[in-house]
């Protein structure tokens, strides 16, 4: 794979090397942070993003732990982010995509607008979810396994299972822990 190489996706992405250098940056990553490719390329992705997480503490830095467990293999999900941009920060979902062809690894982020507009929760977080939702997150948040749910509440297991993936979606969450965690911040459970 060469570093010039461009990767075609209608979404933000860009490639950096094994020492966070940015290899590539497409024109939607440039419209998405305001930073053009000619300013990024050749600059470690840290100093370009400079993300924060939702407390404000940075997360984007020389020793990312996102991208060592990316190096080591591991498979990462997607984080949340607020990168920095010419107008200020810019809430992001950044995913991590390690790419092991050839000799050396390439790593791409991929990044989806999170602004407040954008996001799947209402702003207090009720009301994004059904009143049966609102019972299967309850029988999650007591840790009450989907198949005994569905016999609580005289429901086909795959509907349950749906109940589960609507929530984790109305909430923007990746895993049943992280929902419930949101949940429990939002005063839902």
């Amino acid at each position: 794979m060469r570093a010039s190489e461009n990767f075609r996706t209608g979404d933000a992405l860009f490639a950096f090397d094994e020492k966070l250098r940015v290899l590539s940056w497409n024109k939607a990553a440039e419209v998405m942070t305001g930073v053009p490719a000619r300013e990024a390329v050749g600059r470690f992705c840290w100093e370009v993003l400079g993300g924060l997480d939702e407390d404000g503490s940075l997360v984007c830095h020389a020793g990312c732990s996102n991208a060592r467990l990316a190096r080591e293999g591991w498979p990462l999900r997607s984080r949340d982010l607020r990168v920095r941009t010419p107008a200020g920060r810019r809430h992001v979902s950044l995913a991590t995509i390690a790419l092991h062809r050839g000799e050396r690894p390439v790593f791409l982020h991929l990044m989806r607008d999170e602004t407040p507009r954008t996001r799947r929760t209402t702003t207090d977080g009720v009301g994004a979810l059904t009143p049966r939702q609102h019972q299967v997150l309850a029988l999650l948040a007591e840790g009450v396994p989907a198949k005994v749910i569905a016999v609580r509440l005289g429901l086909a297991e795959p509907t349950v299972r749906n109940h589960i993936r609507a929530i984790l979606h109305a909430l923007g969450c990746h895993s049943q822990l992280e929902a419930l965690a949101r949940a429990r911040r939002l005063e839902l459970v």
